[in-house]
């Protein structure tokens, strides 16, 4: 894996591929807003993309809706304009938000220790890790002892009980790393044992419901012909050069023994993202399904009031999820991180539109995220899937779009 390469890439030789027929982009664009439009159509003309859909709300009206290329990777059948994707970490941010709802509520104490809600937790050394050390990877239990296989993974209760057995790497609340797979678990259970209810129901019901959100964490069986298939695809060239990841990093993930090859191999083996039993599965770190729509009205909601729909956070809310709680050399990731409680934070390892913008992007490519100051939310889905992390290079052609726009 490649966790930025535009930040960290090194370029070597590599011959140039055909170039691609041109894309027909649909959708709508509000005036002014014609480059993002554009930077869109160069994603599938010069960056690899084969069906992809990006959305940007503006103080909460939709003022960019494009989508393009095909639903499946492998496919010619065409994206519409309501195909989901599988949007891998993306989904940390909406599980952060269901985390912090509670917290707004006054039904979760982000200082208290996790095992006050989950008593289970306490085992190994992580009686003292606080709620919102969970949230901000500082939990130190980004790996599993025994990886769980995919249907252990998906299976409820299975995961829990694995990191609540697990002793932490690192003394929680001393450092932090990301936890690719186990958020997943940690979050999920912390919300069942607070609402009675998993998080992809919370979720559904708090959530997607009142906001018409195509958007899922656990997929209902009605709603499987609305997903694509996603797949690899190459990575970008520049010129002739193909982008490679910085030496280090490129041996974090080659060393099966590293904190960041067991972080990402705590499900052993990997798991077929597109199989019905994956998308009906409840993995709030990793298998959100979701439209480029859902994800931008999703962000919209978080800073503002929306078309027909509630404004989720209240304004000290909304100032916590920015506030930096983990920043600094990531043990997991090997490169500089940011972190609220849940959400990434604008920095060089993962840029979002400016300082106080906070999101979260996935593995391959998806990327959402919010900007209070300029009214911004973000949602771009893709069924491309590049090697990278933190940092796509088709999510941030779309962003430098938007921060020009805004620019003038």
């Amino acid at each position: 894996m490649n966790d930025t390469a535009e930040a960290t890439g090194h370029p070597v030789p590599d011959e140039q591929d055909p170039a691609p027929e041109p894309v027909a982009v649909h959708g709508t664009v509000a005036p002014g807003y014609e480059p993002v439009r554009d930077a869109f159509a160069r994603n599938f003309a010069q960056l690899g993309d084969r069906g992809a859909a990006v959305t940007v709300h503006r103080h909460g009206s939709p003022v960019v809706d494009l989508w393009a290329g095909t639903r499946d990777h492998d496919s010619t059948a065409p994206w519409e304009r309501g195909t989901a994707q599988v949007v891998h970490s993306v989904t940390k941010g909406v599980s952060a938000a269901a985390l912090l709802l509670l917290h707004q509520r006054g039904r979760l104490d982000l200082d208290a220790p996790v095992s006050t809600y989950w008593p289970e937790y306490a085992a190994e050394g992580k009686e003292r890790t606080l709620v919102r050390h969970l949230l901000a990877h500082r939990a130190g239990v980004p790996v599993l002892d025994r990886p769980l296989t995919p249907d252990e993974a998906g299976r409820p209760g299975t995961g829990a009980a694995a990191v609540a057995a697990q002793a932490p790497v690192w003394e929680p609340g001393t450092e932090h790393g990301y936890h690719a797979q186990t958020y997943s678990w940690l979050t999920g259970e912390l919300v069942r044992r607070v609402t009675g209810v998993s998080l992809g129901r919370y979720v559904a019901e708090e959530i997607a419901g009142p906001l018409g959100l195509d958007l899922w964490i656990g997929l209902p069986p009605a709603r499987k012909d609305r997903v694509g298939r996603s797949g690899p695809v190459s990575a970008p060239e520049r010129g002739g050069l193909r982008l490679r990841p910085r030496r280090n990093v490129q041996d974090a993930y080659g060393d099966p023994d590293s904190l960041t090859r067991r972080a990402f191999d705590a499900i052993d083996p990997p798991v077929d993202e597109n199989s019905p039993a994956y998308h009906a599965a409840e993995l709030p770190g990793a298998n959100g399904i979701a439209t480029a729509y859902a994800l931008s009205r999703f962000y919209a909601s978080l800073i503002g009031a929306v078309e027909q729909g509630p404004r989720l956070f209240a304004p000290a809310t909304l100032a916590l999820a920015r506030t930096v709680e983990s920043e600094g050399a990531d043990r997991v990731l090997v490169v500089p991180t940011r972190f609220g409680p849940g959400f990434m934070l604008h920095g060089a390892a993962s840029p979002l539109l400016a300082e106080g913008s906070f999101g979260h992007p996935g593995r391959g490519g998806s990327l959402g995220f919010a900007d209070p100051e300029s009214g911004v939310a973000f949602g771009y889905v893709t069924n491309g899937l590049q090697k990278t992390v933190t940092n796509d290079p088709r999510a941030q052609a779309l962003v430098r779009a938007v921060r020009g726009v805004l620019q003038g």
